[in-house]
């Protein structure tokens, strides 16, 4: 990508984490395209457990450990993004990028298309053996005793740019920060210097409004009768047209659903905001106490006044590691008197796992969503709900034991109280995060393109 300081750089983002709609990218591809600008289509679809996930599947596959939506993302749009020059970066790489790279040119062969240029960042994987001194360091007594199953830098936008201005059609990424998958391809089109504070952070907050997708758009901002988002159903998905100077208008493509106004806007913009005056990113610390939000046309809105400030020395790590089990299990009653015999099966569950440590205890509709693990469920006010699903969740290091609550649920069919159904149970890995800083020149990044 030229340094190109007159030429505005579109950003579209068709996917706000793991699990997204795979529907989204075309219309948002076909707006980067009739738009006739420089135009990046980016993918945003990690999260800290989505990474610890990655990796535990990466142990039974090699080849696994990537996106696994990967191929229904790309597909409806690598054809028409590779044809027109629109190009595509994004953490989908998890743990495993260059089993994505590959993936992607298996892909772009199937469609008779000529091979990409794929970039594939490396260095924020700090799993390896080679890496447990920096850690011990950074961590010290909160240094995991379980095996760790990931540890990963939170990366920069620098290596992403550094692959966009060297020809690359496809940058997959690990962790990196999710704004730095906007503010890279900025820093490639423009040429921005990397201490060019001012500019880095109005970008920044750029990829901030995109990094969630349909949020911005009216998606998680919907409240019926308080916040009304027309056509939920047909979410269009957010673009950013960013100036010389970072400033950025946010929109969406024409004829889809949802909204952009200065009230999506503004919630985005502080979302995950724990000091507005500074917003920490490996690449800059954004301030956003003199930004502004304005209306300039339908579906259309301006942010500008974002002030930057020198990027901290420091890159945040977080190390997931095994933390043996956690059960579950779910068992309904309905009718007359159902609150009293989910309340009953509770104290039943209660007294025949007392050995098994704390239990969690939801009357789901009745005492859930604003309980905790130390609620006492049991002494909140007793109601006549007549349609209660009891559930039950615990954890435990040891596997056999863990089981023992699907099993005590599962026989609550008989053992009463009366009328208990639909049973389910679940048991899964436990994972346990740890969070550290580690220093910045510990870390080495790079890009290299995809045999």
């Amino acid at each position: 990508m030229p340094n190109d300081q007159t030429t505005k750089l579109l950003v579209g983002c068709a996917a706000g984490f793991s699990g997204d709609r795979t529907d989204a990218a075309l219309p948002v591809v076909q707006a980067l395209i009739a738009s006739g600008q420089p135009a990046v289509l980016i993918f945003e679809t990690l999260a800290e457990r989505t990474l610890a996930l990655a990796q535990l599947a990466r142990r039974t596959d090699p080849d696994a450990g990537y996106e696994p939506l990967l191929v229904d993302l790309l597909r409806p749009v690598l054809a028409q993004c590779l044809a027109h020059g629109v190009r595509i970066v994004s953490n989908f790489g998890a743990a495993n990028p260059h089993g994505a790279a590959r993936r992607i040119h298996a892909l772009a062969a199937e469609l008779g298309l000529a091979r990409p240029r794929i970039a594939v960042l490396q260095g924020d994987d700090l799993s390896g053996p080679e890496h447990r001194a920096l850690l011990q360091s950074a961590l010290g007594a909160a240094m995991p005793t379980e095996p760790i199953v990931s540890a990963n830098a939170y990366i920069g936008a620098e290596a992403i740019a550094d692959a966009l201005r060297a020809g690359a059609d496809i940058v997959v990424c690990g962790r990196v920060a999710d704004p730095s998958l906007v503010l890279g391809p900025a820093l490639a089109h423009y040429g921005w210097a990397l201490d060019d504070w001012d500019r880095l952070a109005r970008a920044t907050m750029a990829g901030h409004l995109l990094e969630c997708g349909a949020q911005v758009t009216g998606g998680y901002f919907a409240d019926p009768g308080y916040k009304d988002v027309p056509d939920l159903a047909h979410l269009g998905y957010p673009m950013a047209e960013i100036d010389a100077d970072g400033h950025c208008t946010i929109t969406k493509p024409p004829g889809t659903g949802g909204c952009i106004t200065e009230r999506t806007v503004k919630e985005q913009l502080l979302y995950e905001l724990h000091d507005p005056a500074a917003y920490l990113t490996p690449d800059v610390v954004a301030d956003i106490t003199t930004a502004r939000v304005t209306t300039v046309g339908a579906d259309a809105v301006r942010l500008e006044g974002v002030c930057g400030h020198a990027r901290p020395a420091t890159l945040k790590v977080n190390v997931c590691f095994e933390s043996g089990w956690f059960a579950e299990g779910e068992i309904s009653y309905a009718g007359p008197r159902a609150e009293a015999r989910a309340r009953l099966a509770g104290e039943v569950l209660r007294e025949r796992l007392s050995g098994l440590g704390p239990l969690r205890i939801d009357l789901i509709g009745v005492t859930s969503i604003f309980g905790d693990d130390a609620s006492q469920w049991l002494d909140a006010p007793a109601g006549d709900a007549r349609d209660v699903r009891l559930r039950v969740a615990a954890q435990h290091r040891d596997h056999a034991s863990a089981q023992r609550l699907l099993r005590e649920v599962t026989a609550l069919y008989t053992c009463g109280p009366a009328g208990g159904g639909g049973v389910r149970t679940a048991m899964r890995p436990r994972l346990g995060t740890v969070s550290c800083l580690v220093p910045r020149d510990a870390v080495a990044v790079r890009f290299e393109m995809a045999d």
